[in-house]
């Protein structure tokens, strides 16, 4: 057990040290574990493990762990930034649910409720998103024999009788007429999103949101944009040609500011995707004011600008490949997977010329 602290005058939750700039917890075996540099951060870290909510054992506490367990991983490049913010996402809805349960009572049949409450709440994906956050928790104690789970089976799993929620893939394909209309009726913001993620083909929410002018860089003499894709780990280079290269110049300017968004406010702070999501909505609903021919307009995110934008470059002809780079996908077969859910070519009919019979015989033919 770590020794009485000597100063308190620093506030500091009870068994975490301040050791040259850095914080520490100390566990009751002795061990020390480097909470970093940020007091918030280490406070909550802290009161995580000093439990003053009582709720050490229940599942409320092992999700926290879990979460703590994947920073770990983030910070060892074992698991990726966005993998972690969805399932710190997922705890809102889980904690209500499972949060006062012991692991052992989780059964099969919980995992099913909670996926039909996704159901009839009308968000049947995010359920199964968050049930795999949850079975990946528990895979992470089985592993580690925590919670009483040594022996048992996953109750998350398809094989324990869970079935996910059936998903409808999306196949909403923008028109040129509609994106242009849209485009007219919408502020600068949403122009500047819109275009960007066409262009390069990126998550809006996660990729160019967090873009800056310091993303923009001289590659063998020839400016790229160049980032860190959030949903491989890979570093992508973008040329900046043509119309993409003038929407970054006009987005930068001739002086920028080297680390503000590329997309944000007046007063240089970042947006909020939902933000901007909701601005592109209340565009969508303006267009189908004010121009009749788009009445029946259905509604479009930004993560359909980019199905979009993917499924031009396949009609316009270029190769599988360079699409299946930028939207980061492991094979060409979900490239064309993704693309064609949107194509909406007119099919041609079987032309072959197999004789002409008459479509309507005389009687006696057919006796």
């Amino acid at each position: 057990m770590g020794r009485k602290r000597k100063d308190s005058s620093q506030g500091l939750p009870p068994r975490v040290y301040l050791r040259h700039g850095t914080f520490y917890y100390v566990h009751q075996n002795g061990k020390w574990e480097n909470l970093g540099r940020d007091l918030a951060a280490a406070r909550k870290r802290a009161e995580h493990y000093n439990d003053p909510t009582g709720t050490y054992g229940t599942m409320t506490w092992f999700l926290d762990q879990f979460i703590i367990h994947c920073e770990q991983r983030v910070a060892a490049k074992d698991l990726s930034q966005r993998t972690l913010d969805d399932y710190r996402g997922a705890l809102d809805y889980l904690k209500p649910y499972f949060g006062a349960m012991l692991p052992t009572e989780i059964g099969a049949h919980h995992v099913v409720d909670y996926l039909d409450i996704g159901m009839k709440a009308e968000r049947p994906v995010r359920a199964n998103r968050e049930r795999a956050c949850l079975s990946s928790c528990i895979t992470w104690m089985l592993s580690t024999n925590q919670g009483g789970m040594t022996g048992r089976n996953n109750p998350c799993m398809r094989a324990a009788g869970v079935k996910r929620n059936s998903e409808t893939e999306r196949d909403r394909y923008v028109t040129h007429e509609e994106y242009q209309a849209v485009y007219t009726h919408t502020s600068r913001a949403v122009r500047l999103m819109m275009e960007l993620v066409y262009r390069t083909l990126q998550r809006p929410e996660v990729d160019v949101l967090a873009w800056t002018p310091a993303n923009r860089i001289s590659k063998a003499g020839a400016p790229v944009l160049r980032f860190v894709q959030s949903k491989t780990g890979r570093q992508i280079d973008i040329a900046l040609t043509g119309r993409l290269a003038e929407i970054m110049g006009q987005a930068i300017g001739a002086v920028p500011v080297l680390h503000q968004p590329i997309v944000h406010t007046l007063d240089g702070t970042a947006y909020t995707y939902d933000g901007l999501s909701a601005m592109l909505k209340r565009a969508q609903d303006k267009v189908r004011e004010k121009v009749p021919a788009l009445a029946g307009m259905k509604s479009f995110g930004f993560r359909d600008l980019k199905g979009k934008g993917a499924t031009d470059m396949w009609l316009a002809g270029e190769p599988i490949e360079r699409i299946q780079l930028l939207c980061g996908h492991k094979s060409k077969a979900t490239t064309e997977k993704y693309i064609k859910a949107r194509w909406q070519e007119t099919a041609a009919p079987n032309s072959l010329d197999i004789g002409r019979p008459p479509i309507n015989p005389p009687i006696s033919a057919v006796k």
